[in-house]
């Protein structure tokens, strides 16, 4: 159970620290306390060490896990009621934990709730698409097609994570949208419409940026499947969401020459298509 109050804030980073600082500042301008900063140093080789040394915060070294490990460990140290987290190229507007925090004191039954977000891109604000508008309450439906919950704009209960579970270490990419849909699949996800987070993207080491993300994705719908939360007409989203990603995965690889790759998502498309049922609608092509 967390500590009453308490809002555990935690940053995962490797060789972010060129970027890191800015982040820490600000969480320690935000005008919510208490606060518990837990920063996850997933075998970071630069300044990193020496930049937390100046702050009052809890600091987790440790060898090379990826970022759900990373999260992860950070959980198993967090004390608070609430849960926030912060990629480490990532900013929060001083406001950004007072006004969530108000959220679930305003709405006691809630477990997460996400703010909106400012992009910026290789330093340049940029507007996002249709498609990433985030929506408020039961957005499983949105989840299936994209990853509409920002790590760092979203709160939540402390025991979300002990009833959906924590973010699956086999996913090097990709972990939040598994996570994510095992959320919105049990619970409504509000959303402030205040832009209280500067979300910065277009570096090179960002994950997003990494090849096959379609792949981790046809994962995660395959495991999502055989939750027992789903309704009937969440799992046939589910599964056409499956088929399509996973031919368009399947055709990308095949076009590149990964015929490893190709074979692996058709094993997967078979068992899918035999899935109890079968699908109701027309397997789509990429």
């Amino acid at each position: 159970m967390g500590v009453s109050n308490l809002v555990s804030v935690i940053i995962p980073t490797y060789n972010r620290s060129h970027f890191l600082r800015e982040a820490l500042d600000s969480v320690y301008a935000q005008t919510y306390r208490p606060l518990e900063v837990i920063v996850v140093d997933d075998g970071s080789t630069d300044r990193t060490p020496k930049l937390v040394s100046s702050y009052p915060l809890v600091y987790i070294r440790g060898p090379r896990r990826g970022v759900a490990g990373a999260r992860n460990k950070g959980l198993s140290w967090a004390r608070g009621e609430f849960i926030a987290f912060l990629d480490s190229d990532d900013l929060w507007l001083p406001e950004k934990i007072a006004r969530q925090v108000g959220f679930f004191r305003s709405h006691p039954g809630a477990m997460a709730v996400q703010t909106e977000e400012i992009w910026i891109r290789r330093g340049k604000r940029v507007n996002p698409k249709k498609k990433h508008a985030k929506a408020s309450g039961y957005i499983f439906h949105r989840c299936v097609e994209l990853c509409v919950v920002s790590p760092s704009a979203i709160m939540l209960r402390r025991r979300v994570f002990d009833e959906i579970g924590v973010f699956d270490e086999s996913f090097w990419a990709c972990e939040d949208y598994e996570l994510w849909l095992r959320l919105a699949a049990r619970y409504p996800v509000y959303l402030l419409s205040e832009p209280l987070v500067v979300k910065r993207g277009g570096h090179r080491d960002q994950l997003s940026r990494l090849p096959g993300l379609d792949w981790y994705r046809l994962l995660a719908l395959q495991k999502i499947l055989f939750s027992p939360w789903l309704t009937p007409p969440m799992r046939l989203l589910a599964l056409k969401q499956a088929l399509v990603k996973g031919e368009i995965f399947k055709q990308g690889a095949l076009k590149r020459g990964r015929l490893y790759e190709a074979y692996l998502t058709e094993k997967i498309l078979k068992m899918l298509k035999r899935y109890p049922g079968g699908p109701p609608f027309p397997v789509l092509k990429a």
